[in-house]
Order: structure tokens, then C-alpha cells, then sequence
């Protein structure tokens, strides 16, 4: 074999790295890295949270937003296509998700149980609050108490219990969700509702109920002061989960005479510090 020089292997290697590059090969380091089962299996969800986010994306699209080679992204989209998980349009030769994972999905809600996840964070609450901790689900106009805790401090009982409807207007819990629906809707259960004087605070002024809710966004938590029972206050939250429909909200009520604004102000800290942790679990990820 002839001898080559050390110059001519040189320009061997860089002719053959341009030319892969050209080709769209990846390098020996590019390789390296996809035989990373972890780097790998990370990068392929990368791939599919950025067609759940976008929609419909090109090759170069995809590559680019993830700084990624087009090589190895290809090789990405080739495995969720052969899984199922993904497809390409024929036409615009772009990449989406199928229904496959909407359908893993639904098979995941399914095994859901609100009370199973929720009970150890209503717990939570009751072991800092020491008062009745309520978990409601939506029920058309109104909600329905499906957990309740008992107070651990004071003899005072609630009429609220497992298995009561309510309508939405006259508790936290119900103007925690009423304050994620559109005017229209909100409007709509108002009209649908009967409106009556519960207590002197109940209100009954669809005006005065939308600046309440509107201030309900804005603080991040509702109040039920003394609107539905008589020495009796409660701060509550809604939960959102994996769809844009909320359908559960929690509260801490009690006395007027332990809950008071500043125990309420304390309070709302682990309020809405469970409703973000919580929700994160029931499938919530808000977009920033």
C-alpha cells in the first residue's frame, strides 16, 4: 500500500465532511448522540409537544425551532410515523400528529379519578386551615358537593354535605367557575337560575355579579362572604384540567369569626398554590 501523507488524509476527511453535510449525513458525533436512548427519547417529544403546539410543520420548520439537524429529525418523524402517532400530508408534504394520541389520551382520563387525585391536596388544606374543606364538580346551572372534610377546630357544622346541589351564583365554589365562562354563558345561567335573597349578602344584580367575577380573575380565587349562609365565609379556586372546560372547584370555609381578611388573605397563598399543582396533575399545562 502507498504511503499517504498526513496532508492528503487531511483533505480526504474534510471532502467526505462536506459532502455528507451536503447530503444531509450526520456527522460521527450526530450518531453518537442519537444512540443516547434518553437523548433520543427526549428529542422525539420534543418533536411531538411542537406539532401539538403548531399544527402542521415542514421538515426545515421543525429542524430549525429545535436546532436540531434535518437528518435526525427526519429519522424522529419516520419512528412516530411507523408508531402511528404522526403523518405527512401528501400534498404539502408537511408532518402533523394523528388521532392515535388523542386516543391514548382519552384511554388515560378514563382511569381518572378526580377524587382519588384531589383527596390528598384537600387534606392538605384542611391540616393548614383546620376548617371544612368542599371539592365540587359542575352540574349544568349548578354544582354538587362530591368531598367534603369536616372542621377540625369549633363545633360550628355547615349545612353543605356530599351529594347537595347548589346553584352556582351564591357560593365561591361556583363563582370560582362561572368566572372562567364566557359573559354570554354566565349570562345565560343567571337567566336559567332563581335568583333569591339566601342571606342580606347574596347577590342578586347580574351588573354587581359580573364586576365580582371580573375581580375573581383578577385576584386568582373566589369569596363567598356570607352569601349563602350567615356567619359563615369561604375563599374557594376552580381546577382546570386537560380540556378548556372547567368542570371542579375546592373551598375553605369557615366562621366568619376565625376566617377573617387577613386569615383569608394567608389563606388564599395555599389556595391557589394547590389549584396550580393540582391542575398541573388533572392535565393542565397553560401556554405562556
Amino acid at each position: 500500500m502507498k504511503h499517504i501523507g498526513k496532508s492528503r488524509v487531511f483533505f480526504l476527511v474534510l471532502q467526505n465532511y462536506i459532502v455528507n453535510r451536503k447530503k444531509g449525513t450526520p456527522t460521527m458525533a450526530e450518531e453518537k448522540e442519537t444512540k443516547n436512548p434518553v437523548q433520543s427519547a427526549e428529542r422525539i417529544f420534543q418533536v411531538l409537544e411542537m406539532l401539538a403546539e403548531h399544527g402542521e410543520m415542514g421538515l426545515m420548520e421543525i429542524s430549525t425551532e429545535l436546532g436540531l439537524h434535518k437528518s435526525t429529525v427526519h429519522r424522529l418523524l419516520m419512528s412516530l410515523i411507523y408508531m402511528g402517532y404522526a403523518k405527512q400530508d401528501e400534498t404539502t408534504q408537511k408532518y402533523m400528529l394523528s388521532y392515535k394520541i388523542v386516543s391514548m389520551a382519552g384511554k388515560i382520563l378514563e382511569r381518572t379519578d378526580i377524587l382519588q387525585i384531589a383527596k390528598p391536596y384537600m387534606e392538605r388544606l384542611s391540616d393548614i386551615s383546620g376548617e371544612a374543606v368542599h371539592l365540587v364538580q359542575r352540574e349544568g346551572n349548578n354544582i354538587l358537593y362530591i368531598y367534603k372534610i369536616e372542621a377540625k377546630v369549633g363545633t360550628i357544622r355547615m349545612v353543605s354535605h356530599v351529594g347537595m346541589v347548589h346553584p352556582m351564583y351564591c357560593s365561591g365554589v361556583g363563582k370560582a367557575i362561572m368566572a372562567t365562562l364566557p359573559e354570554k354563558e354566565v349570562k345565560q345561567i343567571w337567566n336559567e337560575s332563581i335568583i333569591e335573597k339566601k342571606t342580606d349578602k347574596t347577590i342578586t344584580d347580574i351588573d354587581e355579579m359580573m364586576q365580582v367575577l371580573e375581580e375573581v380573575r383578577k385576584n386568582g380565587y373566589a369569596l363567598d362572604d356570607e352569601e349563602n349562609e350567615e356567619g359563615v365565609r369561604c375563599i374557594a379556586a376552580c381546577l382546570h384540567g386537560y380540556s378548556k372546560e372547567v368542570k371542579y372547584a375546592f373551598s375553605i370555609s369557615g366562621p366568619v369569626s376565625r376566617m377573617t381578611r387577613e386569615r383569608v388573605e394567608e389563606l388564599a397563598v395555599d389556595v391557589k398554590k394547590v389549584q396550580e399543582e393540582l391542575s398541573r396533575e388533572l392535565g393542565y399545562y397553560p401556554q405562556n
